[in-house]
């Protein structure tokens, strides 16, 4: 019933429509005049130009159409669009220079209370936040780059594309650099971000706080401080995403802070200090994932379990798995592991003997980080050898029982 009544709404002001042209040359010279004589369903083409008009106020359903890419500059003083109503429409626009407000958290556009609103092939360029959603519902926010050179400072300026207590957003196709997080999610549910490149953020390219039943899909997370964190959320599926460059002493491709009941599969953690640094996680499935090139693979703490670890590919890592205790509650099993030297007699792509990925050296260099000033010494070695044969301090469940002979297909 609600949709049936949506669409007959659309449909009755969308019959009544008119073209609104503003522009040096047009019958309006201000897009806020334009808006104010504009009725529901209108579309207003805005040309070429750069329009300084201070705080642009949309409380109506219309499009907001950039024809030859116009600039909207907030001269570092305003928000520069805030909507207002349900099906607006903004596109093709070179929007700049926000206001800063770090209590009201102003920036290039913000949605208050809006439905079925979209934001599309737009540019912003030095804003303190990109796009804030606030209470939004079926938005769609898609094909826009958004870049910021504002501060080199986590507090000095705010996200690329902010939502809060949003549902049923779309988040497709948007490039975002230089903000504090790329995008971030708080209270957001039912939500899809995908195929989006976050880079260069100063804090995390993807940051999701008490967000449920969510999917990110096919992003790319490049040398941002640390890459993805989820935290405080549950049901959360993340495929297909590419989780490379993300270095710095406490950096990480994906931290997982209390959060449980969801699906890894099919990611790239690449080039990174830690692959995925999981704290207080339960219940995950990590399926054909690759971890290569990172100084950690897993980190997993003491306070994880029953998570299961299956068919993922663990190459060229400094460290393949560490964790701080010694109970393992969590299952790992045919994971292909470059390090493992076992043998395959019956040919069925399985080692015969079991796997411990755990070295010792991982175990101490946890708690005293200072001996990795010994990194590849023959002691070092020799010690590691000696503790697969006989375990002393690695926990002996900590074990692939099918570890494969092959890596896995990603």
């Amino acid at each position: 019933m609600k949709f049936l009544f949506t669409i007959c709404f659309l449909s009755t002001i969308w019959l009544h429509a008119s073209v609104i042209k503003v522009g040096k040359d047009q019958q309006f010279k201000s897009i806020n005049r334009a808006i104010n004589s504009a009725k529901p369903g209108d579309e207003i083409w805005v040309y070429e130009g750069v329009y300084k008009e201070g705080n642009i106020n949309i409380e109506k359903p219309i499009q907001l159409i950039g024809i030859g890419r116009p600039v909207l500059d907030g001269e570092m003083k305003y928000e520069i669009l805030s909507l207002r109503a349900n099906h607006i429409v903004i596109k093709g626009f070179k929007i700049i220079n926000s206001g800063e407000d770090e209590i009201k958290n102003i920036g290039a556009i913000r949605l208050y209370d809006s439905h079925y609103s979209t934001i599309s092939n737009n540019i912003f360029e030095n804003n303190y936040f990109g796009i804030f959603i606030q209470r939004g519902y079926k938005c769609l926010i898609q094909n826009n780059k958004i870049t910021t050179k504002r501060s080199k400072s986590q507090e000095g300026v705010g996200d690329g594309i902010h939502a809060w207590s949003s549902n049923e957003l779309w988040i497709k196709n948007n490039f975002v650099e230089g903000h504090k997080d790329g995008i971030y999610l708080e209270k957001v549910i039912h939500s899809y971000v995908a195929r989006n490149y976050s880079k260069n953020n100063l804090r995390y390219g993807l940051h999701f706080m008490f967000s449920n039943d969510n999917v990110y899909s096919h992003n790319t997370f490049d040398a941002n401080d640390a890459g993805v964190a989820v935290m405080y959320s549950n049901n959360v599926g993340m495929v297909g995403n590419r989780f490379i460059n993300n270095w710095g002493d406490a950096s990480y491709g994906l931290l997982l802070k209390e959060i449980s009941f969801s699906k890894i599969k099919n990611n790239i953690f690449d080039n990174n200090t830690t692959g995925i640094f999981m704290d207080g996680a339960t219940k995950i499935d990590f399926l054909k994932n690759q971890f290569s090139n990172n100084g950690w693979g897993l980190k997993i703490n003491a306070n994880c379990m029953e998570n299961r670890i299956n068919q993922n590919n663990f190459i060229s890592n400094v460290f393949d798995i560490s964790t701080n205790g010694t109970m393992v509650l969590n299952d790992f099993k045919k994971n292909y592991w470059d390090k493992n030297e076992g043998y395959d007699l019956n040919k069925d792509q399985i080692s015969d003997v079991p796997y411990h990925p755990l070295s010792l050296y991982a175990v101490l260099s946890e708690n005293n980080p200072s001996i990795m000033l010994l990194f590849r010494s023959f002691f070092v070695d020799l010690m590691d050898k000696v503790e697969k044969i006989v375990p002393s301090l690695t926990p002996e469940n900590f074990v692939d029982e099918q570890p494969l002979m092959k890596p896995v297909k990603i």
